[in-house]
């Protein structure tokens, strides 16, 4: 339940969730794929939550999540294809980073606005080819492994997009929902799931979901970066001490 809330919020659940199931006893792979089936209910849970602020955004979300499912696919295919320590070194940097973006987006924000009113140009409401690819890349490593993959497409889209941050945690959920489902059909013809795991993730995530979405719309944008930056913290050193 805690997860579905946080990645509803923030977009780091795997964070609590794949160290539990290592704790009992599954195969890094075997947790990884029933992660990612188990957390699909509460991604969709998430983006039913924020629906209001994915009100007139079609055209947008249809863009991103054709690169989210093509990015997912490719993730899911890595996983299998390469060896479980392909990663580890490159993710906490990857993790790294996109905090780094995330609170340092209002003022990248503020220069860009600055430079476009002294050019005369205007922001592309959709981000441009700089943002499709970037979430594309960010979904790859999300169908490979998803922790704090919610955390690299906010500092994405707060960087390349003049748009308020509860928007954007709309649009993580949506692309995160895509990117989950993809890789967990994938990974239904070719991995072996630990059923039990699915269901209970399943269950809690959903639920988590609803409780993420209404608490996380009641945030400030000051505050919903400060929790980013801090859960994001915490999986990186996660991971460099796993």
């Amino acid at each position: 339940m805690s997860a579905g809330a946080i990645n509803a919020v923030v977009g780091s659940g795997t964070l609590i969730t794949f160290p539990v199931l290592l704790a009992v006893g599954l195969p890094p792979v075997t947790a990884t794929v029933s992660n990612a089936l188990g957390l699909i209910p509460g991604s969709i849970s998430g983006a039913i939550g924020y629906r209001k602020e994915l009100v007139g955004q079609r055209r947008r979300l249809l863009k991103w999540s054709a690169g989210a499912l093509l990015g997912g696919l490719t993730g899911a295919t890595l996983l299998l294809a390469l060896p479980a320590t392909a990663f580890e070194r490159i993710v906490p940097v990857l993790v790294g980073l996109a905090l780094v973006l995330v609170v340092l987006q209002p003022r990248i924000s503020r220069i860009l606005r600055r430079r476009r009113e002294l050019t005369g140009t205007s922001a592309r409401p959709d981000g441009g080819l700089p943002l499709l690819t970037g979430l594309t890349l960010a979904s790859v490593y999300g169908g490979y492994f998803a922790a704090a993959q919610g955390i690299i497409y906010m500092s994405l889209m707060g960087t390349l997009l003049d748009d308020s941050m509860q928007r954007l945690n709309a649009f993580k959920n949506v692309l995160a929902a895509v990117v989950n489902t993809v890789a967990a059909f994938f990974f239904l013809f070719v991995a072996d799931f630990d059923w039990t795991a699915v269901a209970l993730l399943a269950v809690g995530s959903a639920i988590g979901g609803q409780i993420g979405a209404t608490a996380g719309r009641r945030l400030s944008p000051v505050l919903l970066r400060t929790l980013i930056v801090a859960v994001g913290t915490v999986g990186i050193v996660q991971m460099l001490l796993r």
